[in-house]
């Protein structure tokens, strides 16, 4: 198919307009983005958007008026509330739920008795709302799931040869689609935000509930009532994982990575290749900025990019429900422990993997250091373990590690009572260490319970030769305690069923294996 790139000149808007009326397709600017026109009323032709799209036909469109009066007809009822929102927001950014008329069919509404309507402020597409003499159901002119288009070079790079036409109107006001809320339900509700904020609409008309979908993701088998609710959308071609926490923290945490490139407002101190999205503090500019930014990144050749987090309220909210999707909901939240838990037998080298995640920016917790500071002299743990184990492990006050070694590794079942002492001291004092990115060295973590206090598990492994010369060279033991030692924990079978990844540690490089796993969990 043929795409004729079309002006703002008074000739081409006719021109656009006649193309929809026939049943073409015209891509043409709003002042939020870019959309993908077609005559609303004409079912075949509003296939063709799907089609032109790749869009799933149970994503419903919005329908375009050019004035007010223009909505009467393809609605059942005008109700108080949206009327008042109508006298306050259009023409605007500002989309509308109501129960459809019979002139609605089902490829518009996606199946649903209800019709989404906006009247926009662009002047371009309205003057082709009104050359065309029909209504336009229009999505964002892009290919499904990239993100939306505010310039027209981003619409010819998705659908030159499958669209009639493409009018070059410049570059978009506000830079993320219309606000949606439906009144078709008992009270508003908010499905998509936008520059028409919440606290703007309830000013207007009152209480407004905000749909849990826009920050948190549709619920298993829910219906998309509004575009742009889908799991995931507006997502470049790269992967983009969504990193919450302070410009400190997201500094730190980005700066520690590498393959991989940051996208992060424009006082943020990055070292590694980024693309920005605005300031901090201006909302208005990051919403303006954002679908651009996630276009460049493919453009970059990133494979892999950090995003620093929005803010969630006011027009911030719009940039974080359309971020959040572009992430497909991939979160790293450094304002809660994020943990990784390392574990394995003895002699495994689970120090010497978490030196290599301390290299890449992690916190380590290193459960034998917090055990021995919980058996220090004058501990209430001593005591205890004084009357399990004997008095002969205790020496003028301080605990003799030796013996209690000798006798808490002779069986399983000494280990089992060692590990029933110790471990509830050595949670808690973990549990108060976590902060931020950080690794739980803890060799009898499942035994703790502490696995789910860690968002992945890594079990580290190595033969039973490497094991015996490491713990005999560590402990100045004999090969025959040393696997005494062994014999009394579990076996790797053990290791690998309840861990999510395993590296083996027998003496080569393990930078690969590390580097293999943190590009999937982070």
């Amino acid at each position: 198919m043929e795409t004729r790139i079309l002006s703002t000149s008074e000739y081409d808007i006719a021109l656009a307009g006649k193309i929809i009326s026939d049943g073409g397709l015209v891509a043409f600017p709003t002042e939020t983005v870019y959309g993908l026109g077609a005559n609303a009323l004409n079912e075949e032709a509003v296939k063709n958007i799907y089609e032109a799209k790749g869009r799933p036909s149970d994503n419903p469109l919005i329908v375009h008026i050019a004035e007010k009066e223009d909505i009467y007809p393809l609605v059942k009822e005008i109700t108080p509330k949206a009327k008042a929102l109508m006298d306050a927001f259009f023409p605007g950014p500002l989309t509308i739920i109501l129960e459809k008329s019979e002139k609605i069919g089902d490829v518009v509404s996606g199946g649903l008795s209800t019709v989404a309507i906006r009247m926009p402020k662009n002047e371009i597409a309205r003057s082709l709302i009104q050359a065309s003499g029909c209504p336009i159901a229009a999505p964002s002119a892009n290919t499904s799931g990239l993100p939306s288009p505010t310039r027209a070079k981003y619409v010819i790079d998705d659908m030159m040869g499958k669209i009639d036409g493409i009018i070059d109107g410049g570059d978009c006001e506000f830079g993320v689609e219309s606000t949606v809320i439906t009144l078709a339900t008992e009270t508003p509700t908010l499905l998509r935000p936008g520059a028409v904020t919440k606290e703007m609409m309830e000013e207007i008309i009152g209480e407004i509930y905000v749909s849990p979908a826009v920050l948190e993701g549709m619920a298993e088998n829910e219906e998309a009532a509004s575009p742009g609710m889908k799991y995931k959308h507006y997502s470049p071609h790269t992967r983009v994982v969504m990193v919450q926490g302070t410009k400190e923290q997201y500094e730190e945490f980005v700066n520690s990575r590498k393959d991989c490139c940051a996208l992060c407002f424009e006082e943020d101190n990055i070292t590694i290749p980024k693309i920005t999205y605005g300031r901090e503090n201006d909302e208005l500019a990051q919403a303006k900025e954002l679908f651009d930014a996630l276009r460049e990144l493919d453009e970059l050749g990133a494979k892999k990019v950090y995003a620093r987090a929005p803010g969630k309220n006011g027009v911030a909210m719009a940039v974080y429900n359309r971020l959040i999707r572009a992430c497909a909901f991939d979160i790293i939240d450094l304002t809660k422990p994020y943990t990784i838990g390392i574990t394995g037998p003895t002699g495994a080298g689970k120090g010497y993997i978490c030196q290599k995640l301390k290299e890449r920016g992690f916190r380590i917790i290193d459960c034998d250091r917090i055990a021995r500071e919980v058996t220090k002299k004058g501990e209430p743990v001593l005591v205890e373990l004084a009357k399990a184990f004997g008095d002969d492990i205790l020496a003028d006050g301080e605990l003799n590690r030796g013996v209690l070694a000798r006798k808490a590794f002779a069986t399983k079942k000494q280990t089992r009572l060692l590990n029933s002492i110790l471990h509830p001291s050595i949670k808690k004092k973990c549990e108060n260490e976590a902060e931020g990115l950080c690794v739980l060295d803890a060799p009898q973590l499942f035994e703790a319970n502490m696995q789910n206090d860690c968002y992945r598990v890594i079990c580290v492994l190595a033969n039973e030769q490497t094991r015996i010369k490491r713990i005999t060279a560590r402990d100045n033991i004999t090969e025959e305690q040393a696997m005494q030692r062994i014999s009394a924990q579990h076996s790797d079978d053990y290791f690998l069923e309840k861990c999510d990844y395993a590296i083996y540690n027998n003496g080569e490089s393990v930078d690969t294996q590390i580097d293999n796993i943190l590009e999937v969990i982070l």
